[in-house]
């Protein structure tokens, strides 16, 4: 092994050393915040209290991560059994109407949410957005 610098590496360090060119520290850590574009939740299979809680913490958790656009995909509400109860609401009781409202309705998520762009009229729709506040 040698342990002599080649001409070549005197020569480079030596114009490293009378140049007048800054390097970038990579020891400087930058308060850069870094936002990550979208995140999804399936609420599919889920009850309307589990879906309600899941949502709440996936909407906190994804505030905090610094997520921009949230898509909450309910379902059409097309294998829902609530037809077959005739003490639950057909349009109520289904995700794709009670997950917005429960959203809506809740003052703490409110406080961090920007838009809530749910297409509920929208019968093709089985899932809405939301955007959160930076």
């Amino acid at each position: 092994m040698n342990k002599k610098p080649s001409y070549k590496d005197l020569k480079d360090w030596k114009d490293f050393l009378e140049s007048k060119e800054k390097i970038h520290n990579k020891d400087n850590v930058t308060n850069q915040i870094k936002f990550k574009k979208e995140a999804s939740i399936d609420l599919h299979g889920f009850s309307l209290d589990q879906a309600n809680s899941r949502v709440e913490k996936f909407i906190t958790d994804c505030f905090k991560k610094k997520v921009l656009k949230l898509n909450i995909i309910t379902g059409k509400g097309l294998r829902s059994k609530v037809d077959q109860n005739p003490y639950q609401s057909k349009d109520l009781g289904i995700l794709k109407y009670s997950v917005p409202e429960f959203i809506k309705s809740n003052t703490e998520l409110m406080k961090i949410i920007k838009k809530i762009d749910d297409q509920v009229d929208n019968k093709n729709s089985g899932s809405f957005s939301i955007f959160l506040k930076l």
